[in-house]
């Protein structure tokens, strides 16, 4: 992090807390400065209080956002920071958008989701900003010998910017066992994004975002998630626990 960018603690992950995401990932990027990415939720905070290696993973990652309403909130009220949500598939818009108004010609790989809906999305992207350099897809579902050839796959390519679209743990986990393949890209976990890009899914209405009911319309969506939604009001709990008994500024 740079001067005037802080990290806090929430239960001992660290969110990075800035004016300008896509504009630091820029800077990253011309400079060959490997990075990965993480979008902190409370979901993905409660996962890695029971998975310490998850947890060693985004405390090693270079950035971690805040993209749920749960980390907000708590940067919000108990830290006092003027922060605002971030969610990851903005975060990625935006430096799509940047890479295309800028013409800098980096190199971009979608990896994830089911057979057929990355190279759905990067054919959206590519229509929507025809400058982009999307070099490549592939589908998160495969044999071994498949995702052994995507290894060598980006180890040729050597793409700048690769989203991992994965799910949570799955993808930030495969991140930190892969990024030495392409040591200088941007790498950065997307959970649903393609989904959404590519029509197969809707994001909530604004309106919910804009209120932190944007679990919710999830929840609807995808009424099997409501085991992984208890996570909530565990972090809660946790939360103010923590606060209260530990320093929430780490650097």
């Amino acid at each position: 992090m740079s001067k005037g960018n802080q990290a806090f603690s929430v239960l001992g992950i660290p969110v990075h807390v800035m004016a300008n995401y896509p504009g630091w990932l820029l800077e990253c990027l011309h400079a060959g400065r490997g990075t990965h990415v993480v979008t902190l939720n409370a979901e993905m905070t409660m996962q890695a209080e029971r998975n310490q290696f998850l947890a060693q993973v985004i405390k090693n990652a270079e950035l971690v956002i805040p993209d749920g309403a749960g980390v907000v909130l708590y940067l919000r009220w108990l830290l006092w920071q003027k922060v605002q949500r971030f969610p990851g598939i903005e975060l990625a818009e935006k430096l799509l958008q940047e890479l295309g108004q800028q013409k800098t010609g980096a190199k971009v790989f979608f990896y994830g989701a089911a057979p057929g809906v990355a190279a759905i999305a990067a054919d959206f992207w590519q229509q929507q900003i025809p400058d982009l350099s999307i070099v490549g897809t592939h589908s998160g579902y495969h044999s071994p010998e498949e995702e052994a050839q995507l290894r060598e796959t980006l180890a040729q390519l050597q793409p700048q910017v690769i989203f991992v679209g994965l799910g949570v743990p799955r993808q930030e986990l495969w991140i930190a066992e892969n990024r030495h393949l392409c040591p200088q890209a941007i790498w950065i976990g997307v959970g649903g994004s393609f989904d959404i890009w590519s029509g197969t899914k809707t994001r909530a209405p604004a309106w919910l975002g804009n209120n932190n009911l944007e679990w919710l319309y999830r929840l609807y969506q995808e009424p099997w998630r409501w085991r992984r939604m208890l996570a909530l009001p565990e972090f809660a709990v946790k939360a103010l626990v923590y606060r209260f008994t530990a320093r929430g500024a780490i650097s």
